[in-house]
């Protein structure tokens, strides 16, 4: 069982999402707005926090970036609007999916469980990584996962930290689209396959003059390229 946080200033849409989640086990707990949000992950562990952008006192975005301060708990964000700005901003402060209402109560649950399983199964995998990979001015610590640009660290994404990691272990390969959206967001990804490219354009933008380690394969997917 997982303890979610149900985050959005409509009761109805709270209740819903909780009747959905307690159905499926898990314990729930309800926040009308985003500071109450903000708060309650200070004073409490959640598994996973399911927010709305379009809040008063504090927006979702804004609690989203309070949180990421002191944790690391994943993220699915909702919005009545499906436009690409919003969906590369919530990527850029680390939320682990998007989810455009109207929405379908089951999927949703789907979308939750499939970030529950990734969140807990990649963790340990990664901690067993011990080793240190330097590039030019790009260093990374695989088993602290922090990454260096010219000296200077670089604040990734948790899915930008996944996606890059899994480049590295399979540096010089050429990996297709399907490939790096079933190793990275697993298997039962229910999102929207462009998430891939933002999230390659939010790590690039991260890596700074060291992008061009990332290159594109036309019609194919990505290669991260040290040999060239």
């Amino acid at each position: 069982m997982y303890k979610l946080l149900i985050v959005d200033d409509e009761e109805n849409i709270r209740r819903l999402i909780s009747k959905y989640a307690v159905f499926e086990g898990h314990a729930v707990e309800e926040a009308a707005d985003g500071m109450q949000a903000v708060q309650m992950c200070r004073d409490q562990t959640f598994d996973l926090v399911i927010c709305d952008i379009m809040m008063p006192e504090l927006d979702g975005f804004s609690a989203c970036r309070e949180i990421r301060k002191f944790s690391d708990v994943p993220i699915i964000m909702l919005s009545a609007r499906g436009e690409e700005y919003d969906k590369i901003n919530g990527f850029s402060l680390g939320i682990d999916d998007y989810v455009v209402k109207p929405f379908s109560p089951k999927e949703l649950m789907m979308r939750v469980e499939a970030v529950l399983n990734r969140y807990h199964t990649a963790a340990p995998e990664m901690a067993k990584k011990d080793n240190v990979f330097q590039l030019e001015g790009l260093r990374i610590d695989l088993a602290a996962r922090i990454v260096y640009v010219d000296g200077q660290r670089a604040e990734l994404s948790p899915k930008e930290y996944d996606l890059l990691f899994y480049m590295l272990e399979n540096k010089n390969i050429a990996l297709s689209r399907e490939k790096l959206i079933t190793q990275v967001w697993g298997y039962d990804y229910y999102g929207d396959d462009r998430t891939l490219d933002t999230h390659i354009k939010l790590l690039r933008k991260s890596l700074g003059p060291y992008a061009k380690f990332i290159v594109t394969l036309r019609g194919v997917g990505y290669r991260f390229d040290t040999e060239s």
